[in-house]
């Protein structure tokens, strides 16, 4: 039996890499008042279509999607924002007293499409959404968490590129200005484009089979259809990006992969060498729209994902030295099998105080043993014998140096959180 494809297995000696972008992200977003949110794997697949667009390559090619035995169309969660936005209105979130709500989720998701580097069937997302506020100061705190979380986990190489989408009205204008800019050559475009002309023409400039064609280099840009709030709005923006000293550029052809967005709109991207084509780590904006179409008040949001596989990739393009696990502590050999008992009480005496402990389980040789103790790293060796069971004094050895000293039983606990803990504070 294998892995389906676009799946894969993380094995333990890797999962240390998730539980340090785990507790990096997940200290950043508290630092910034962002709470937990944890939404179901599948939804009902009308809100994916409604929230995200049928329009977008994510619902017209890439949902998982099955009827339950009820018969209800269900697709298994293609990105976070839908459904947070779907919990904010469900349980009505709206109205409470505190707002914007500010949350943080770190989830699955699943898309049908061809497997590479950093992108797989089965993919993690890291993610924020603030729904509540149309300010454009906390447009600049979503970009600020996520440079911060970059730089928290040691990617300095970054760059950080903004447009604006404008508001409903710069969006008419400029989706009429793509029309007529696109209508007399749309044959020259794939079928997926012809369709996309009057349903929702700003696709054709996110399109990844046309993306060469000079009509799209040559498209009206949406930053000369922006009506006077909507620049005021974007300059705000950069303003606040200024002011915190956060570098950015400016590029009028991103428009993101997803219908719900308007005014700003952003992606984080690495500059490493050998990183590859795709070098997006980070990508997010603003929906003012998203809260009313699933039947909630008109409520403005902005968030952003981040793929976890592309960030340690990235960790990887950059060198970065992920801090190791806890160490093994103290590794209890035992000479003689009447030291078994002994042994089992001793290392559950020391894991309850907090000590890493570990023991043979397959009934090695004392020489064994500390081999395998050798092989994992353990800091101390508590070796226990004929002598140490009659007496309770232990022979507390230090991998690293080869001393050795006796320590009695009932100061044992003491004596090796001492210890342990200068070694702490010397490294």
């Amino acid at each position: 039996m294998q892995l389906p494809r676009g799946t894969r297995d993380i094995l333990p000696e890797e999962v240390t890499k998730w539980h340090f972008l785990e507790a990096a992200f997940a200290a950043v977003c508290e630092n910034y008042q962002y709470e937990e949110i944890r939404t179901p794997i599948f939804e009902h697949t009308e809100l994916f279509e409604r929230g995200v667009g049928d329009s977008t390559d994510i619902v017209s090619k890439e949902m998982y999607t099955f009827q339950d035995k009820g018969g209800r169309s269900l697709t298994l969660r293609p990105e976070g924002t839908a459904s947070v936005v779907r919990a904010f209105v469900e349980h009505k979130l709206y109205g409470a007293v505190s707002q914007p709500i500010k949350m943080y989720y770190n989830e699955p998701m699943f898309r049908y499409e061809r497997p590479q580097g950093g992108r797989q069937r089965q993919f993690t997302q890291m993610g924020i959404e603030a729904i509540g506020s149309d300010d454009p100061a906390i447009d600049v705190e979503v970009i600020s968490l996520a440079v911060e979380f970059f730089k928290r986990i040691g990617l300095r190489n970054i760059k950080l590129v903004i447009n604006s989408l404008g508001d409903k009205e710069s969006r008419l204008k400029h989706r009429e200005a793509l029309v007529s800019h696109f209508e007399p050559h749309i044959d020259e475009f794939c079928a997926e484009c012809q369709v996309r002309l009057h349903k929702n023409p700003l696709r054709i400039l996110d399109c990844k089979k046309d993306h060469d064609n000079p009509l799209i280099q040559t498209a009206p840009s949406i930053l000369d259809y922006l009506n006077e709030e909507s620049v005021a709005y974007f300059n705000q923006v950069q303003s606040y990006l200024n002011a915190l000293e956060i570098s950015f550029e400016i590029d009028p052809t991103m428009v993101r992969g997803l219908d719900y967005y308007n005014h700003t709109t952003f992606e984080i991207m690495s500059e490493e060498e050998g990183f590859g084509a795709k070098t997006t780590l980070c990508g997010g904006g603003r929906y003012h729209g998203l809260v009313k179409e699933f039947g909630g008040p008109d409520t403005p949001g902005i968030g952003f994902g981040i793929g976890v596989e592309r960030i340690l990739l990235a960790l990887e393009k950059a060198d970065v030295k992920i801090p190791a696990k806890k160490p093994l502590e103290v590794y209890v050999i035992t000479a003689q099998p009447e030291a078994e008992l002994k042994a089992v009480t001793l290392v559950n005496k020391l894991r309850k105080n907090g000590i890493s402990a570990e023991k043979d389980y397959l009934k090695r040789k004392l020489k064994a043993q500390l081999k395998d103790a050798n092989r994992k790293n353990a800091v101390y060796t508590i070796i226990l014998g004929e002598e140490e069971l009659q007496t309770g004094n232990y022979q507390l050895k230090n991998m690293e140096t080869g001393e050795q000293e006796i320590v009695f039983e009932d100061t044992l606990e003491t004596v090796l959180i001492e210890k342990l803990t200068n070694t702490k504070e010397e490294k």
